[in-house]
């Protein structure tokens, strides 16, 4: 059984005890999270397609803890300007969520 589940303005194909990576969420102390913007469920008999999500659907995942990314660096500049630079650093926080179960 797997199932597809949008967060954070991306899709992520899941089933039970895969590991993902999503965008950082505003979780506070909690153990686990339940994801309930689900797109698809599929088993091996049936699958199930929301327009556009699946009511009563949901994904119960456990906190595995938190992780950021390597650095990107932004530079911009216009040349023969010597005082048009600059300089970004960004690193974008990931959550990392052990799916437990799907709930059709």
């Amino acid at each position: 059984m797997y199932a597809i589940v949008e967060t954070g303005s991306k899709q992520y194909k899941v089933s039970k005890n895969d590991t993902i990576e999503i965008e950082k969420l505003d979780l506070g102390k909690a153990k686990e999270v339940k994801l309930d913007k689900v797109l698809f469920i599929s088993d091996k008999k049936d699958t199930t397609i929301g327009a556009p999500y699946i009511k009563g659907a949901h994904v119960v995942c456990d906190i595995l803890g938190e992780k950021r990314d390597k650095k990107v660096i932004s530079f911009r500049y216009r040349r023969r300007h010597a005082s048009s630079k600059k300089k970004i650093g960004h690193r974008q926080g990931y959550v990392v969520l052990k799916v437990k179960e799907i709930v059709a």
